[in-house]
C-alpha cells in the first residue's frame, strides 16, 4: 500500500518531522492527529504524491484516492457525473453513449443507424468495465452524499464549493481505491450524510488514513493512530483504536510529567552541590562533571507536551454606518434551465444577525457571493447603504490570493494599517516568523481559515458575510471564533451546518432558500441547521 521510510518534512526552514517510518496496509484505518501546524495536511500531500519530502522515501503500491481540503479540478466544464465516473475510466464512454442516443433519436435514417451501431459497441465497452453495476454503485454514493440527479448533470463551474467537494468525495469513494487519504471528509456534509460516511468507512476493506475533527467518526472507524509530535519532530504510532489511544496518550503524558519532575529534582540537587563545590579549586573538576550530568539528565527526558496554541480572535469595533448598510431586492439566479432561487429580498440593518438556511444546493453560498459582489444576479440588485464596509469569509477561501504570501494578503485586506499592526494581528492568529512569508496556496485548510479570519479582523468591517466559518478549525480555535461572534457589534449574515455557531450568533432572523421566505428566528429552526 504505502511505506514511509526515514521521512523528513519541512515548511521553509522549519522542521516538521524527521526519521519517520510507518506503513499503511490493507485494513488499516489510521487516524492522523497532531497539534495545529504539526504538518498533518503536508504529510497527506506527500503520501498522495502531490508534494515532495525534504528527505526520505515514500513508496506506493495499488491505487490511491486523495481528498484534500481544497480539491482543484482543471476541467470545470465537465459534468459532476462525468467527474465521478472518471474515477473508473467510465466518463468518456458514458459521454459517447449519450451522443449515440441523441443520434438514435434523429429523424435521418443514416444518422439513426450510425447511432445504433455506435451504441451497441459502446454499451459492450461500458458493460465490460462493470458499467451498470458501477452506475448503480455511484447512484448509491451520490444519493447518500445528497447529490441529486439534476446537480449531477450540471457543469462543475455551476456548483458551490461545498457541492464540488462532495462530488470529489463521491469520486474517491466510487473509485474503489486500494488506499484512501481523506483530509476532513465530513466538511460540507449534512447530518445524514455524515452518518452514512462513517458507516461506509467502517466497512471499507482497503487502507485508510484520515484527518478529522469528527470524534464520532474517529471512534467508530479508526483502529490505529499516528500522532505528529511537533515538540519532538517525530511521529508516534499507536496500534490501537481511538478510545484506547486517548487513554494511552493520557498515561504517556502523566509518565512524562513524572519522569521530568524526577529529572528536574535530581538535576537541581546536582547543580546545588556543584555550586557549593565550584568555590574550591580542588573540587572544580568534580563540579563541572556534576553540571554536565545535570544537563544530560534534562536532555534525556522527553519534553512536556505543549498545549495547542489557539488563535486569539477578537473583532474590533466596526466602522460606523447608516441604519441599513446593505439591502438586496428581487435577486434571482439560474444555471441554464435550472433555477436556483428567485425574487429574494433581504435588508441587513446595523448590528442585525441573520442565518441563511436551506438544503444543499438551495443557493446559500451563491446568495452570499452576490451580497459580497463576487457573483452577479440574473435579476435584482444589491444596494450598499451609507458607510458600508463588507467583510466576506468564503468557505473555499476564494478571498485569499494563493500566489501571494500571508503578509501580502493581509496588507491587501488592510492597506491603511502599519506593518507592525499587520504583523501583530497575524501573530494573534498564530502566524509568526517565517510563517508570514509562506504563499497562501501552501497553507492547510485550518491555516487558510485562520488567515481569512485575520483579514476580517483587520478590515474593521460593519457587515460580515460568513460562509461556514468554523470548517477546518480544531475545537479550541472553533470555540474562540464562537466567542468572537458573540461579542461582535456589527451585522452578520451567516451560512453554517454548525449548530454551535448558529447558537453563538443568536440570530434575530432566518432566511429560507430557495423560496426566499424570511421569518423571526425561533428554536424550531434549530433542527434544520445540520440538515441544511
Amino acid at each position: 500500500m504505502i511505506t514511509v521510510s526515514n521521512l523528513e518534512l519541512r515548511v521553509g526552514a522549519r522542521l516538521l518531522m524527521d526519521e519517520v517510518n510507518f506503513r499503511v496496509n490493507k485494513g488499516d484505518k489510521i487516524g492522523l492527529v497532531g497539534r495545529n501546524g504539526a504538518g498533518k495536511t503536508t504529510m497527506t500531500k506527500v503520501l498522495a504524491g502531490q508534494a515532495l519530502p525534504a528527505d526520505g522515501e515514500v513508496s506506493r503500491s495499488g491505487s490511491i484516492g486523495y481528498l484534500p481540503q481544497d480539491p482543484k479540478v482543471e476541467d470545470m466544464e465537465q459534468t459532476a457525473q462525468d467527474r465521478i465516473f472518471s474515477a473508473r475510466g467510465l466518463a468518456g464512454v458514458v459521454g459517447r453513449m449519450r451522443r449515440a442516443q441523441d443520434q438514435m433519436a434523429s429523424e435521418d435514417p443514416k444518422i439513426q443507424a450510425k447511432g445504433m451501431k455506435s451504441y451497441d459497441r459502446l454499451e459492450a465497452e461500458f458493460i465490460s468495465g462493470g458499467g451498470y453495476a458501477a452506475e448503480s454503485e455511484a447512484a448509491t454514493i451520490t444519493h447518500n452524499l445528497n447529490l441529486p440527479d439534476r446537480l449531477l448533470q450540471q457543469p462543475l463551474r455551476t456548483l458551490s464549493g461545498g457541492q464540488r467537494r462532495r462530488v470529489e468525495l463521491a469520486r474517491i469513494l466510487f473509485s474503489d481505491a486500494d488506499t484512501m487519504l481523506l483530509d476532513e471528509p465530513t466538511n460540507h456534509l449534512d447530518a445524514d450524510s455524515v452518518e452514512w460516511l462513517r458507516e461506509f468507512l467502517r466497512n471499507y476493506q482497503g487502507g485508510l488514513l484520515v484527518i478529522s475533527h469528527d470524534v464520532e467518526l474517529m471512534e467508530l472507524v479508526v483502529n490505529k493512530v499516528l500522532y505528529l509530535d511537533a515538540m519532538r519532530s517525530t511521529v508516534d504510532v499507536y496500534n490501537m483504536d481511538w478510545k484506547h489511544y486517548q487513554q494511552q496518550r493520557e498515561q504517556d503524558e502523566h509518565r512524562r510529567k513524572r519522569e521530568r519532575a524526577n529529572a528536574e529534582k535530581k538535576a537541581g540537587a546536582l547543580m546545588e552541590q556543584a555550586n557549593k563545590m565550584r568555590a574550591k579549586a580542588t573540587k572544580a573538576v568534580a563540579a563541572q562533571q556534576m553540571i554536565k550530568r545535570a544537563e544530560r539528565l534534562m536532555r534525556e527526558v522527553e519534553p512536556e507536551q505543549a498545549h495547542d496554541k489557539v488563535a486569539a480572535i477578537r473583532f474590533p469595533a466596526p466602522t460606523s454606518c447608516g441604519k441599513t448598510p446593505l439591502r438586496a431586492s428581487g435577486l434571482s439566479k439560474s444555471y441554464g434551465s435550472l433555477e436556483i432561487f428567485n425574487d429574494v429580498d433581504l435588508a441587513i440593518d446595523r448590528g442585525s444577525r441573520v442565518v441563511v438556511l436551506g438544503l444543499n444546493g438551495a443557493g446559500k453560498t451563491t446568495l452570499l457571493r452576490m451580497l459580497a459582489g463576487v457573483t452577479e444576479p440574473d435579476s435584482g440588485q444589491v444596494e450598499p447603504g451609507h458607510g458600508l464596509k463588507l467583510g466576506y469569509f468564503a468557505q473555499e477561501h476564494d478571498t485569499l490570493d494563493a500566489d501571494r504570501t500571508v503578509l501580502e494578503n493581509m496588507r491587501t485586506a488592510a492597506p491603511d494599517l502599519q506593518d507592525t499592526q499587520v504583523r501583530t494581528i497575524l501573530g494573534s492568529f498564530l502566524f509568526q516568523g517565517d510563517d508570514v512569508s509562506k504563499p497562501a496556496g501552501v497553507l492547510s485548510g485550518g491555516e487558510k481559515t485562520r488567515l481569512a479570519l485575520a483579514t476580517l479582523v483587520a478590515s474593521s468591517a460593519n457587515v460580515l458575510l460568513l460562509d461556514e466559518p468554523t470548517n477546518n478549525l480544531d475545537p479550541a480555535s472553533r470555540e474562540e471564533i464562537l466567542n468572537a461572534l458573540k461579542t461582535y457589534e456589527g451585522a452578520i449574515v451567516m451560512v453554517s451546518h454548525d449548530e454551535g455557531a448558529v447558537e453563538a450568533l443568536s440570530p434575530e432572523r432566518v432566511l429560507m432558500l430557495p423560496d426566499g421566505i424570511e421569518d423571526h428566528w425561533t428554536k424550531e429552526y434549530q433542527d434544520l441547521i445540520t440538515l441544511a
